[in-house]
């Protein structure tokens, strides 16, 4: 268990430097993803998170998710679309559609 914190621990310490790397302040990620700056600092301190969270995230500083699933007998595959943010009606939520239209 204590491992696996360790895990996610370093993975969680990657956005911070993800996004130091692509030369973005937490109010530039906040700004993109219309939302306040603590909630920038929130999301690179969390352990676990939704995919659309962190698509949005990656996106904001300028990079686009991929999620690429390895079987051990089958070549691996990238997932498409999981991870979007949808509304009800189907139309995309609007931190997603905001990293959408900066693309």
């Amino acid at each position: 268990m204590e491992a696996r914190y360790q895990v996610l621990k370093q993975e969680v310490e990657g956005l911070r430097e993800l996004r130091q790397i692509a030369g973005k302040a937490q109010a530039d990620i906040a700004t993109a993803l219309n939302i306040k700056q603590p909630s920038v600092s929130k999301i690179e301190k969390q352990a676990d998170m939704y995919l659309s969270t962190l698509r949005s995230y990656v996106e904001a500083i300028g990079g686009k998710l991929e999620l690429i699933v390895k079987l051990p007998t089958r070549p691996a595959f990238t997932i498409q679309h999981l991870g979007d943010v949808v509304e009800p009606t189907g139309k995309l939520g609007v931190a997603r559609r905001k990293a959408v239209a900066s693309r």
